[in-house]
């Protein structure tokens, strides 16, 4: 949302503020996407506090997706912990995430490289799985999608 002052707010209702500060200045160091002059609210679905740190992707993908104006796919997931220096690591559990992910419907994920499945699997059926290492190649992919 752009600024109406000289200071942007950042709300978060169910992310830390700490680690929304950090998603956004990896965002502007290592994605070239700068948020200093836009307001940033990010809100937890249902007020659940998310303490994970594997929903980082996820939050990271609907910032950028909201600065650019554009929704991200219908069904649409994705998972992976954001580093500092722009690293998309593993989550723990991701093949059952991935699995849980195809029962529920979802056509498409985004995650890390880590996390892929190495075969294919019946059980991932119907989801088209796209692996990344970082950041900016997670956001030029979901750019590519729509």
């Amino acid at each position: 949302v752009d600024g109406g002052g000289p200071s942007p707010r950042r709300l978060s209702v169910g992310l830390e503020r700490d680690r929304l500060a950090m998603l956004l200045a990896v965002l502007h160091q290592h994605a070239g996407v700068a948020t200093g002059d836009q307001d940033v609210f990010v809100n937890a679905v249902g007020g659940v506090r998310i303490s994970e740190p594997a929903a980082d992707l996820a939050a990271l993908l609907s910032i950028t997706s909201s600065l650019r104006g554009k929704a991200l796919p219908k069904g649409f997931v994705a998972f992976g912990e954001v580093g500092l220096a722009g690293e998309v690591r593993p989550a723990p559990r991701g093949q059952e995430r991935l699995k849980e992910a195809a029962k529920l419907g979802f056509s498409v994920a985004v995650v890390p490289r880590a996390n892929a499945p190495k075969k294919t699997d019946k059980a991932f059926e119907g989801l088209t799985i796209h692996a990344v290492d970082r950041v900016d190649e997670a956001i030029a992919l979901v750019r590519g999608l729509d």
